[in-house]
């Protein structure tokens, strides 16, 4: 078990202890955020089973939903994965440092004057428009280079894609050879629905318009998508959130294991009396003597404004000393209070852990009472945890980068191995 900095800390230089200094280096944090890379491994290679004989990439944007762009990429390389799509080419970058053989996809399209940045780490841009397709043409012409791009087609999304009638005007391109294609893509609109029209017709229309694509890859299902039967699955599938535990059957149980727990520390225990109120704007009042204890964890740290309790709603509930204890009043943006009444005494006390993820609480769960979906849940996870790496060869402790860097840097004397040397542009 390892312990890592957030790559963007509030405080740079701190650098974390090794193993054996683990309890004083984490007595400074107020969370712990633990990830484990072997769930993440056994969840990628449930969905390349289900998914076989295509071939199962991994989304790692938005740092990895949140779990670590770099320890992830790493993690799922060394298990077998060959491809991986993120939605910047800054997050392209940082991840071609991690995975130097890597094929790598940026989802977000290309933009004007950025083909020297995708040709010199060898990243493929996700296009979407004639327009982008036009200026990559012109890049890849004078530059020489040839890495090549995919090709996103709008199915029914109506978000970024060529339309089915632009995707068929470049068929004599395509067909002409040397285009540079190397994948056909579209994103599925309900597909952890398993019973939504929309998906037979995308279905469809993307089989139709990926058969005139000769030779290249096509892909289509995300992680609900791999559920929705061996016709969606095509040449490649792109999981993402379900890598990460959040449930891509929500209409059956969870095939994915946990990947995240996440405690906060308590800070103070305190009693109010019946009658009494709790929090901001007072709208939680105890209806007996109570027994509070005040977690160092808020919305500041991703734990959502809407899992506050009220006089009428019942809110989240997080896990202290073995027991679900309900939320009390609002959450603030560093703090939250807890009803430990029905504990034992001194079960819980100033400087113990409390259970926000984990003990049986899913990110689907919080998810229901933050009023959003998993994804939201993990890629909003603070900056203010210590990070715990378990399992999947998780890397030595580094030293905390300077906000304004986008890479970490390893400890002092820490063992480095070379990123590896991208293509240099043609000339």
């Amino acid at each position: 078990m390892n312990i890592i900095s957030d790559p963007n800390p509030a405080l740079a230089g701190t650098l974390l202890s090794p193993e054996a200094n683990q309890a004083a280096a984490l007595a400074t944090y107020g969370g712990v955020l633990s990830i484990d890379l072997d769930a993440i491994i056994a969840n990628w290679r449930k969905l390349e089973k289900t998914a076989v004989p295509a071939e199962c990439a991994a989304v790692v944007k938005a740092d990895a939903y949140g779990c670590g762009i770099g320890q992830v990429s790493k993690a799922l390389a060394t298990a077998g994965c060959k491809t991986f799509f993120v939605a910047t080419l800054d997050e392209a970058r940082i991840l071609r440092a991690s995975v130097p053989q890597a094929t790598i996809y940026t989802l977000n399209g290309f933009f004007q004057n950025t083909g020297e940045g995708y040709a010199s780490i060898d990243c493929r841009p996700v296009i979407g428009d004639l327009n982008e397709l036009a200026e990559w043409d012109v890049f890849c012409r004078r530059s020489g280079w040839n890495g090549g791009c995919a090709i996103q087609i709008d199915t029914g999304i109506n978000r970024l894609g060529l339309t089915i009638a632009e995707a068929q005007g470049i068929i004599p391109r395509v067909n002409a050879g040397d285009h540079g294609i190397t994948l056909v893509m579209s994103q599925l609109v309900s597909a952890e629905l398993v019973n939504n029209a929309t998906n037979a017709r995308q279905l469809t229309a993307f089989r139709g318009i990926a058969s005139l694509f000769s030779n290249v890859q096509a892909s289509l299902s995300n992680s609900s998508g791999i559920y929705l039967g061996a016709q969606f699955q095509f040449d490649l599938v792109r999981p993402g959130a379900a890598l990460y535990g959040v449930n891509p059957t929500p209409e059956a149980d969870n095939p994915m294991q946990p990947v995240v727990d996440l405690k906060a520390r308590i800070v103070q225990t305190r009693n109010v009396e019946r009658g009494e109120t709790v929090g901001y704007g007072g709208t939680w009042t105890a209806r007996r003597p109570t027994k509070l204890a005040i977690v160092a964890a808020g919305y500041g740290d991703g734990y959502f404004r809407a899992a506050s309790a009220n006089d009428g709603t019942r809110g989240a509930e997080v896990v202290v000393a073995g027991k679900r204890c309900p939320v009390a009043g609002r959450i603030s943006m560093d703090l939250m209070a807890v009803d430990i009444t029905d504990l034992p005494p001194n079960a819980a006390r100033r400087g113990h852990m409390a259970t926000l993820i984990g003990e049986g609480i899913t990110v689907d769960e919080l998810a229901h009472h933050f009023g959003t979906i998993g994804y939201e849940v993990l890629t909003s996870l603070g900056k203010r945890y210590a990070r715990i790496y378990k399992g999947g060869d998780a890397p030595p402790p580094i030293q905390a980068a300077a906000p304004d860097k986008t890479e970490d840097k390893p400890a002092a004397g820490a063992e480095t191995k070379p990123a590896g040397s991208p293509p240099p542009l043609p000339t």
